[in-house]
């Protein structure tokens, strides 16, 4: 009939919806499960010691004091990082190659890089260059994080008692007000992941933040590999209080050292272990006591140690200063200098002027002209 579906055709068009939502089906992926309450808490505080550590190799780099601290873990996403972030700004992409799977991503705002490489090749901090970051730039901040995330490391192998490894970190510039897909960046910003943000200030020129980025299951894993080592530690002493019911069965006994000896074996089992066994061990050993043998400390000995001792520091730099003269003066003399004043000194004209080192006289000597400079010809050393 005209209009009319045979009994072949449906058979055929329910097959097909059937297919296409069995190919439907394997596509769907569910979000990565968020992090617990006490998952921030733990990271939380692991990110603020390994940071904590991660600061102190900063410091050493840049000559100045360097705090990173008060982490802050939460969510986010790609726009909602453009909408909060700096543009532009600086990722470095960290990859772990041991102890843990996954990567992590730092970012720090343009200025504080041009700060943290200036600093580092010997600047002030100040003087910065107008434009754009560089190649140096970008390959100074890498070396910088690759020191800093190598100590955290370091500090994150002691809490979790694995060797954690990273591979050279890589920096590149992002431009957050374009899309994601026009980035070169972790296909893990696609999602939701976890941010960690810091407070960062490197002396009184960066009072700024820097955020680490990286995958809820990054965060997961992290926190069970911490939790694990703990775990691992916790079962010692809840293991004595087992053998509480034995004591209870022998102190009936009539024999009267079984009644003395109930009280001390009863001991661990009452919530005390660390006090009584360490009584019984005790009473057990025999110490000898003797008094403490010490080198006789003279002159002499130390006269002749001291040519080994002092290589150790001749590479300490210290300050040398030599002084013409001095003299002392009022205020109100003092508030009538004026260019071409004369001051007359306490040193005599050709009476030899004296040398001090770091502030401690040491010797005398005679000015010289050495081509276009003053110099001194040491005459005489202060013993």
């Amino acid at each position: 009939m005209d209009g009319m579906l045979s009994q072949e055709e449906i058979n055929a068009l329910l097959n097909s919806v059937g297919n296409d939502e069995e190919s439907a089906e394997p596509e769907t992926t569910e979000p990565a499960e968020e992090l617990s309450a006490e998952e921030k808490d733990a990271i939380g505080e692991i990110s603020n010691i390994s940071m904590g550590t991660a600061a102190t190799t900063l410091s050493t780099l840049v000559n100045q004091k360097v705090v990173i601290t008060t982490p802050v873990v939460s969510y986010s996403s790609w726009n909602e990082l453009s909408d909060t972030s700096d543009r532009p700004c600086v990722f470095i992409q960290i990859s772990y190659k041991e102890g843990l799977e996954g990567n992590n991503i730092l970012i720090l705002k343009e200025a504080d890089v041009k700060v943290i490489t200036d600093l580092m090749m010997g600047g002030d901090g100040k003087n910065l260059d107008e434009g754009g970051l560089s190649d140096l730039h970008l390959s100074a901040i890498s070396e910088a994080m690759n020191q800093m995330m190598g100590s955290a490391s370091t500090s994150l192998s002691s809490m979790i008692e694995k060797k954690v490894d990273i591979s050279p970190p890589t920096s590149s510039i992002v431009d957050l007000n374009e899309s994601f897909e026009e980035q070169d960046v972790s296909d893990f910003l696609k999602g939701k992941f976890v941010k960690v943000s810091f407070k960062m200030e490197i002396g009184d020129l960066v009072d700024s933040e820097i955020m680490q980025l990286y995958p809820c299951e990054f965060g997961h894993e992290l926190f069970d590999k911490f939790t694990h080592n703990d775990a691992e530690e916790a079962p010692a002493p809840a293991a004595a209080p087992t053998p509480a019911p034995q004591p209870q069965q022998s102190a009936p006994a009539p024999a009267p050292m079984q009644q003395q000896a109930a009280p001390q074996m009863a001991m661990p089992q009452m919530g005390m272990p660390q006090m009584g066994m360490p009584q019984m061990s005790m009473m057990q050993q025999d110490v000898n006591v003797s008094p403490a043998q010490f080198q006789q400390f003279t002159p002499g000995m130390n006269m002749a140690n001291a040519p080994e001792n002092i290589d150790l520091i001749m590479d300490v730099p210290l300050e040398v200063t030599v002084e013409l003269g001095r003299t002392n003066k009022s205020i109100k003399e003092i508030l009538d200098f004026a260019p071409g004043t004369i001051i007359e000194l306490d040193k005599l004209a050709g009476e030899p002027i004296d040398v001090l080192v770091n502030g401690k006289f040491v010797a005398k000597g005679e000015v010289v002209v050495i081509e276009e400079s003053f110099g001194i010809r040491v005459t005489e050393i202060i013993k």
